[in-house]
């Protein structure tokens, strides 16, 4: 049995139970867990625990993350991202100085409701299970942390983030929320995990 923590790069199109479930076979052992779930459509850093690494497993989890997302103004999504079905959309007329001052006000201790497409539980049903069916229930407030918000590109209605967070913060949810207050809505684009609990992106492994 190995033991130890791989970081291994997650590809679009994979869940982080498939990569756990891939791991399993390539590597012919079943201790395996990972550290933090991403969405299908993210990529990124995903550190996994092997064997009796997996005792850090929740220790890790709880650990800053570091992401590189692309917000698209104007748009609303039920998912919060650009792979959901469009909830409305809006002309935007912001200027680059107020998306600056926007998102500078986001840094810092939030309250943030989780999304309904989520792997969250509620009732020991997943949220994502009960949007699927048509059901939305209503879901409390969590405090997270924004550690960093730094604007890398603006070219609307495009912006390009690089974000550092606790534990539970959705980055899907932080476009989500940008776009309620410039009053246009805003969905996530694309997402990418540049660093977990220290595990950066340079030196992760492919499946």
């Amino acid at each position: 049995m190995i033991n130890g923590v791989l970081n291994v790069w997650k590809e679009a199109g994979f869940t982080s139970h498939d990569v756990v479930a891939k791991l399993r076979s390539i590597l012919h052992q079943k201790k395996i867990g990972h550290t933090g779930t991403l969405d299908p459509d993210a990529t990124g850093v995903l550190p996994v625990c092997l064997g009796k690494g997996t005792r850090l497993c929740d220790m890790l989890t709880d650990e800053t993350k570091t992401y590189e997302a692309l917000l698209h103004l104007g748009i609303a999504t039920d998912t919060q991202d650009m792979s959901g079905t469009v909830t409305a959309e809006a002309p935007v007329t912001v200027m680059e100085e107020e998306v600056r001052d926007c998102i500078a006000s986001f840094v810092g201790e939030q309250q943030q409701v989780p999304p309904m497409y989520s792997a969250l539980k509620v009732n020991g049903k997943k949220l994502c299970d009960l949007a699927r069916a048509g059901v939305t229930v209503e879901r409390k407030a969590r405090p997270v942390t924004i550690y960093e918000i730094r604007i890398e590109r603006v070219e609307l209605p495009e912006i390009e983030l690089t974000v550092s967070c606790s534990k539970g913060t959705y980055i899907r949810t932080l476009c989500h929320d940008i776009g309620q207050k410039f009053g246009c809505g805003a969905a996530m684009k694309s997402l990418l995990r540049l660093q977990a609990a220290g595990f950066v992106l340079d030196e992760a492994h492919t499946l």
